[in-house]
């Protein structure tokens, strides 16, 4: 289960919503060893695309560093789908290299607000999905 923050979940969301309709991405820090996401990172998507998202390899070298710097490690690591629901694509699938992570997708499909706004988390090891409940609490 992933259990995070409103003030988090709010950021991610906002930051989703405020890219769309380009895919947003990102990354939640939190103390190495731990599992508590506390520390939002935006990240800018250099492919800027409605259906793709990319991390500069740049700003992610110099997150690596930071994280390693300040003892933590990607927690969460998010991104929207602007068209279709939150659900890892097969490219997700192949991003996702941090075993211990929980990767949150947000759909922005709905721009209307209408219909239902998704936020789901999946763990993704060796290719296989699991797909994890979220808990949202006001604070650890």
């Amino acid at each position: 289960m992933l259990t995070l923050t409103q003030a988090l979940y709010d950021q991610i969301v906002e930051h989703a919503r405020k890219d769309h309709p380009d895919e947003a991405c990102g990354v939640v820090a939190g103390p190495a060893g731990t599992g508590r996401p506390e520390r939002f990172i935006p990240m800018l998507n250099a492919a800027r695309s409605p259906t793709f998202y990319e991390f500069d390899s740049k700003d992610l070298l110099k997150l690596y560093r930071e994280l390693d710097d300040r003892d933590e490690e990607p927690v969460i690591v998010y991104h929207s789908h602007t068209a279709t629901e939150a659900y890892p694509s097969r490219t997700d699938v192949t991003y996702a290299n941090e075993p211990g992570a929980h990767y949150v997708l947000v759909s922005t499909a709905d721009t209307d607000g209408l219909g239902e706004f998704q936020f789901r988390s999946y763990r993704i090891v060796d290719g296989v999905i699991t797909e994890e409940e979220v808990q949202v609490v006001a604070g650890y």
